[in-house]
């Protein structure tokens, strides 16, 4: 375990929105003995926590026998719990120098790390290494260090070519003000730009309809890994603990204490989740806060595999389409997205090799699902020559005529993309002093990630005396981790929000939602769901 912790001058984005330091009384802690119907309240001593005592009161079951957590369960069990457990309540105030835990490296927990920040509010962000990314790392030439922050940000480097990838999130756009805001202090730093490559659909047998110019597309100057590492260098009161998976969430004498296989990991005043799928889930069936639970449950998630490749020669253009390096791809089964990352990122700097990253389906990706910390050999070459064979349809070359890659790699998410959304920036449980941020609360790119980790420091740590209001051109007005600690944790009932939200089903493109994009034709806006935190 590593702990990275910045002495950097705090950064001067979100500057509309700093507060003074919080000065808050300091009470004893304790855990409400109240009930919240039709939810049991958990109660619990000063006594050492005791994972084996479903009451946390240290007195041994006597009903029924406990069952050890495992991270083999499966999702049925996982549910069920989710509906069983107790829901913890603090009753007393916050610590006059608050610490958030924040569970998720990627852009969500980031932003909502930096937005604390600047409300005087330190947090210990967790990040971890999936194993399906460390044997990736490992099973390939190597270059790049062992993991970098950012979730879905994510990009490869091998040498010794180098070949360079962005292998899941590939751009993004603007539509927020305050997102817009942001984005503008990254281009002055000079950590993201405009990509000014030629993008659009290409339609199956080689018809590429480009898109306009008139929508700017951004991306990292150094893939997409480098904006997030960017973003934790400019932190100050933010610590950084990786890797480190977080397995167990356990409220002990009013904070919550953290730990990883048994291994404490700290204590803190409130907890956010910044991550989701089964991971998320488990960890949360038995924690505590079936609300929370409840809601992250529900969301649905689609399995998209990526094909990163590399090629001595250009991939052919159809005759009389213009050169392209990105499109989203029509009427493929295997195939959603091709981006020439070389071009991307690279521009007129290199001839050879060639990247390039390709999107399955989110059907296809259904249909070949498999466990993806460990994707089979036979499984890993089906999906390779499954793609491929839709790369050629895609541009219209001759079954088996597209040139062997000299690299290549496929990688399963099996978490890629919601399906369905609250369409709500944030959650929060102010009696369980927890809460949740991603994408996939409003869409799912990276600008709702950024907005949503935004709009949950807000909520959580602005003066109720002093609430500046957090608007979403979408979503109107929200309520502002920072007044809620102001508070000092009283009127819980006042700052809920999102518990009972019911979600609405997603529709569109399989691999990213980006606004104002449409096709040279007048179509609609692609509606599409961007892998990305």
């Amino acid at each position: 375990m590593a702990t990275l912790v910045h002495s950097i001058p705090s950064i001067s984005f979100l500057s509309s929105l700093t507060f003074q330091p919080l000065k808050i009384k300091t009470h004893k802690k304790s855990l409400s003995t109240s009930r919240s119907e039709p939810i049991k309240t958990l109660t619990c001593t000063t006594s050492k926590p005791n994972s084996k005592s479903p009451t946390m009161d240290g007195r041994k079951p006597t009903s029924k026998k406990t069952r050890k957590s495992s991270y083999g369960t499966s999702r049925r069990s996982v549910l069920k719990k989710t509906f069983i457990q107790e829901q913890v309540s603090f009753t007393s105030q916050l610590s006059s120098d608050p610490h958030v835990g924040i569970i998720g490296g990627g852009m969500a927990g980031l932003l909502c790390a930096l937005s604390l920040e600047k409300r005087g509010v330190k947090s210990t962000v967790f990040d971890t290494v999936e194993m399906k990314t460390i044997a990736f790392l490992f099973d390939t030439y190597f270059s790049s260090g062992i993991h970098g922050l950012g979730g879905r940000m994510g990009t490869r480097v091998i040498d010794p070519q180098p070949l360079i990838f962005d292998h899941a999130a590939q751009f993004f756009t603007v539509s927020d003000p305050r997102f817009s805001e942001l984005v503008d202090d990254w281009l002055e730093k000079g950590l993201v730009r405009q990509w000014q490559g030629i993008i659009g659909e290409l339609e199956v047998g080689g018809q590429f309809l480009p898109f306009p110019s008139s929508t700017p597309r951004y991306i990292s100057v150094n893939g997409m890994r480098s904006l997030a590492d960017s973003i934790l260098s400019q932190t100050c009161m933010v610590d950084v603990v990786r890797p480190c998976w977080i397995s167990k969430l356990e409220p002990f004498n009013g904070m919550w204490h953290l730990s990883e296989n048994g291994k404490p990991c700290g204590q803190f005043d409130i907890i956010v989740i910044a991550h989701n799928g089964k991971c998320a889930n488990r960890l949360l069936a038995s924690s505590g806060l079936p609300l929370i639970a409840r809601q992250m449950k529900t969301l649905g998630l689609s399995s998209i595999w990526a094909l990163l490749a590399a090629f001595e020669d250009p991939l052919p253009i159809p005759t009389g389409a213009t050169p392209f390096e990105g499109a989203f791809v029509k009427g493929v089964d295997s195939l959603s997205w091709m981006g020439n990352n070389s071009a991307k990122l690279l521009g007129s700097k290199t001839n050879s090799p060639h990247c390039w990253t390709f999107f399955s389906t989110a059907a296809y990706g259904k249909r070949n699902k498999v466990p993806q910390e460990n994707i089979p050999t036979a499984t890993a070459e089906k999906v390779k020559t499954g793609m491929l064979e839709g790369v050629e349809a895609a541009l219209g070359l001759p079954k088996d005529s597209l040139q062997q890659p000299i690299y290549s790699r496929v990688q399963l998410w099996g978490a890629a993309l919601p399906t369905n959304t609250p369409g709500i920036p944030c959650i929060f449980d102010p009696q369980g002093r927890a809460g949740i941020c991603g994408d996939w609360l409003l869409g799912s790119n990276l600008e709702s990630a950024a907005l949503s980790g935004m709009a949950l420091a807000n909520h959580v740590s602005n003066n109720n005396n002093m609430i500046i209001p957090f608007v979403n051109a979408r979503l109107g007005l929200v309520m502002q981790i920072a007044d809620y600690l102001r508070s000092g944790g009283a009127r819980p009932e006042e700052f809920a929000l999102g518990l009972n939200k019911e979600f609405q089903t997603l529709e569109g493109h399989d691999i990213g939602q980006f606004s104002g994009l449409e096709s040279s034709t007048g179509a609609s806006p692609v509606q599409a769901y961007q892998l990305s935190t």
